[in-house]
C-alpha cells in the first residue's frame, strides 16, 4: 500500500473554504476547485517515500509507480478491460460558482475526434482542442453538503411551458422573439427534433440569443415567479450575463441533492456543477465539450453530435449492500464503483469490526473525517483525515480498521465483476 499526495486544482469556481474545512487546514487564500486523487496524467498524485527515477523529485508519480509492473499493481482482468492505466479518478470537488455546462462523449466517439484531432496536427494544449484523449468520460457526484446542479433535458412539453412563462415576462421586448421561437419549436410532434432544434436555436443564437438573455434576467429578476428554473436564469446571468447557456438552462432538469445522495452521469447527458461539495469519481479521461456557461472554445458542430437528446429521467444512483455488508455504488460503468466506509465513534472505547474493502483490480481510499488502518496481508498503513493511499491489486484483500473516533471514508475500485469484496 501507499500513502499518496495529492494536486489541488485552483479553478475559478472553486470554493475558497470548503476543501480546506473538510480536510481541517488553514484556507490557502485562493480559489480551491478540486483535489485529484488518482494517475491521470496531467495531475498524478505523488506516492510518499517513492523515488521518481526520471527526475530529482522525492516522490514518484502513482502512473509511474503503475507503469514499472502494472499487472500487480492493477490485475490482469482491469489490464485486459482498461489497458495498463488506473482506469479512474476520485476527486473532491468543491463548486462555489457554476461550472460550464458540458457533455461527454461515447467511448467510440472519443477514439474517432482524438484520432482525427491527432491526424489533423491539433495540438493536445490548444484552447480549440475537443479531445485531449482517446477515452470517454462517464461520472458520478456523491454529495457531502447540499449540491446543485443542472441534469439531462426535461420534457419538450416542460421546458416549453417554462419558455412561454418567460415569453410573458418579456411581453412588448424584443427579446421575447427568441423565447417565443423556443417554446414553438419545442411543441414540435418529435422529442428528439424538438430537443435538438430548441437547444440549436440557443447554442448557435449569436447576438440575437446574447441580448435575450440579458432582457430575460432582468425581467426574471423583476418578477415574483417562484419556479426554480426561472429563478436559475437570473441566477446564470449574474455571472455569465449574455451566455446562451443561461437559457439552455431552462431546456434542462434542476436538481438539488442532499447530502448522502448521488447522480451517475453517462455520455450524451448535458449538465452544470451549481453549487455544492461532493466526491467526484470518474473515468480517467479529460475530454469535455462544453455548451456554455463559459468563456472558453464551443464547437457547436461536434456539441450537436454528442448530445443526447432525450428526456431523462434523473439518474440518481442509490447505494445497495454486498453481502458482506458494504455500502456500495455502483454505477452502470465497468470503470469504477465506490463504496462509502462509516463507522461511529465508539462510546466505550472498543473498536468496531472491521470493513472489508471492496476490491477488483487497484483501490484507493480516500478518508474525509476520523481515521482508520488499512490492513492487507503484506502490512498495515494508518490514514487520518484527508489521507489518501493506493492499494494495489496484488495486497488484496484489505480490511479497513476504525479508530476509536470513527471514520468516514470512500474507497473506489473498478466495476469488475459482481459480488465484489
Amino acid at each position: 500500500m501507499h500513502l499518496l499526495l495529492n494536486t489541488l486544482r485552483p479553478y475559478a469556481w472553486g470554493s475558497r473554504t470548503a476543501i480546506a474545512e473538510l480536510l481541517g487546514r488553514e484556507p490557502g487564500g485562493g480559489p480551491e476547485a478540486e483535489l485529484w486523487i488518482g494517475a491521470h496524467p496531467d495531475s498524478p498524485s505523488r506516492v510518499a517515500g517513492q523515488h521518481d527515477a526520471s527526475s530529482e523529485r522525492a516522490d514518484a508519480g502513482l502512473d509511474e509507480l503503475i507503469a514499472r509492473d502494472p499487472e500487480a499493481a492493477l490485475g490482469s482482468s482491469s489490464v485486459e478491460a482498461f489497458g495498463p492505466r488506473l482506469p479512474f479518478l476520485l476527486k473532491v470537488l468543491a463548486a462555489a460558482h457554476p461550472l460550464s455546462l458540458q457533455v461527454h462523449p461515447t467511448l467510440e466517439q472519443a477514439r474517432a475526434g482524438f484520432a482525427a484531432e491527432e491526424a489533423a496536427g491539433v495540438d493536445r494544449s490548444a484552447a480549440d482542442r475537443n479531445y485531449k484523449d482517446d477515452n470517454h468520460k462517464p461520472e458520478m457526484i456523491f454529495a457531502l453538503t447540499p449540491f446543485e446542479a443542472l441534469c439531462g433535458f426535461r420534457s419538450p412539453a416542460d421546458a416549453a411551458a417554462r419558455f412561454e412563462e418567460l415569453t410573458a415576462l418579456l411581453a412588448g421586448h424584443e427579446a421575447s422573439e427568441v423565447t417565443e421561437q423556443v417554446a414553438e419549436l419545442l411543441r414540435g410532434p418529435d422529442e428528439a427534433e424538438a430537443l435538438r432544434s430548441a437547444f440549436a436555436r440557443l447554442i448557435a443564437g449569436g447576438e440575437q440569443v446574447r441580448g435575450a438573455v440579458v432582457a430575460a434576467a432582468a425581467a426574471v429578476a423583476d418578477s415574483e415567479t417562484d419556479d426554480a428554473g426561472l429563478r436559475t436564469v437570473a441566477a446564470l446571468a449574474a455571472e455569465y450575463p449574455d451566455d446562451p447557456g443561461v437559457l439552455v438552462s431552462l431546456l434542462l432538469n434542476r436538481v438539488s441533492l442532499a447530502a448522502g445522495q448521488a447522480l451517475a452521469l453517462g455520455a450524451g447527458n448535458v449538465h452544470a456543477y451549481l453549487s455544492g461539495l461532493g466526491i467526484e469519481v470518474m473515468a480517467s479521461s479529460d475530454n469535455v465539450l462544453r455548451g456554455g456557461l463559459t468563456p472558453k472554445h464551443v464547437d457547436v458542430a461536434e456539441l450537436l453530435s454528442t448530445v443526447t437528446f432525450a428526456a431523462l429521467p434523473l439518474p440518481l444512483l442509490t447505494a445497495t449492500e454486498s453481502p458482506l455488508g458494504q455500502e456500495l455504488y455502483v454505477p452502470p460503468f465497468a470503470e469504477f464503483q465506490m463504496q462509502r466506509i462509516e463507522v461511529p465513534a465508539s462510546e466505550d472505547g472498543t473498536h468496531a469490526e472491521p470493513v472489508p474493502v471492496a476490491q477488483a483490480g487497484a483501490a484507493v481510499v480516500f478518508v474525509v473525517s476520523g481515521s482508520l488502518t488499512l490492513d492487507t496481508p503484506k502490512g498495515d498503513l494508518a490514514l487520518g483525515r484527508g489521507d489518501a493511499a493506493f492499494v494495489p491489486e496484488v495486497e488484496a484483500p484489505a480490511l479497513a480498521h476504525a479508530g476509536a473516533g470513527g471514520v468516514l471514508a470512500f474507497a473506489v475500485t473498478t466495476g469488475l465483476g459482481s459480488g465484489l469484496g
